[in-house]
């Protein structure tokens, strides 16, 4: 496992944020997905901060930052990451968002249009219904005293799925590894603050039939956006075709589905995912927003918008 990342954390509307800060140049911002925190992102840290600012924080209710009764909605996260980085005097940066965090990167970029210069999507919520079962069910009544009661004994349980994980690593079912890793990040809600805020988070955007918060019908507005899509071909948690609807939708992006990988694919291949990322943010432009443009494209009139390609 990669050492563990040093914090820092600062007070944003009382509530303290914790984050990890490395390196220096073009800022990237590291969204991590639900039920994990800035940890997901150790093995493509240093590479990433060999050639820009990396800011990786904990979400709100996750990792070290504080778990108040509060806003867990979408929304209020992007605009919890607007004042994190008001705060740290990061005016633009290139959102990468893994699952949970790459809805919250999709509804940064519709609220923040200004702020943000790219849009990476890693394995993302927000692109279609279909989620696993497990997450399903967490929405169900009574989910919160069946996670009290793995609470309890989770010492045992987190040791039974760390070997599951390391053997389905070792074996290559990236579906076994990915469960466990899910199960994982369950067992990790060892207060009832963070069971709580995870509860809150997870409902305000799936119910009993997946996904219920869509980015779908304003994906248009990409278009205006250098975006790049990556996923695992065997993602157990949101299925790959999410992917192949934003190559749809969106042709001006581009999608690398990591063949083989699961729902972390920074996990899986972490030299791969740092190639492609750099690339990307190397050969592309920031974007550039302008009033007039994001005007034509809410209108449905895109004509003459720079970075707009019919599909």
């Amino acid at each position: 496992m990669p050492p563990p990342l040093v914090r820092e954390s600062r007070v944003v509307h009382g509530h303290r944020r914790a984050f990890v800060r490395a390196g220096d140049g073009p800022p990237l911002l590291l969204l991590h997905g639900i039920g994990n925190s800035a940890q997901t992102w150790a093995g493509v840290m240093d590479k990433l901060a060999a050639e820009h600012t990396v800011l990786a924080p904990d979400l709100l209710g996750h990792g070290s930052s504080d778990k108040p009764r509060g806003d867990y909605s979408i929304a209020g996260y992007a605009n919890g990451m607007r004042d994190l980085l008001s705060v740290l005097d990061l005016e633009t940066v290139t959102v990468v968002g893994h699952s949970l965090g790459g809805g919250i990167a999709l509804q940064f970029a519709y609220q923040f249009p200004e702020r943000c210069e790219r849009l990476v999507l890693v394995g993302s919520g927000g692109l279609g219904p279909e989620l696993s079962v497990g997450l399903r069910a967490a929405t169900l009544p009574g989910a919160e005293a069946v996670l009290t009661a793995l609470a309890g004994v989770s010492g045992a349980l987190r040791t039974g799925l760390w070997a599951v994980r390391e053997f389905g690593t070792a074996a290559g079912w990236r579906q076994v590894r990915d469960l466990a890793e899910a199960g994982d990040a369950l067992l990790g809600l060892k207060d009832v603050e963070a069971r709580r805020a995870f509860l809150r988070t997870l409902r305000g955007v799936v119910d009993g039939r997946g996904q219920a918060v869509t980015a779908l019908d304003r994906l248009y507005l990409a278009n205006a956006i250098p975006m790049l899509v990556v996923w695992g071909s065997r993602d157990p948690i949101v299925p790959t075709a999410h992917a192949e609807t934003v190559r749809t939708l969106v042709p001006t992006a581009r999608v690398e589905v990591f063949d083989g990988a699961g729902h972390w694919p920074h996990l899986d291949d972490p030299d791969r995912f740092c190639e492609v990322l750099l690339d990307f943010v190397a050969t592309t432009s920031p974007a550039c927003h302008d009033r007039a443009s994001w005007r034509a494209l809410l209108a449905g009139n895109p004509e003459g918008v720079p970075g707009w390609a019919a599909s």
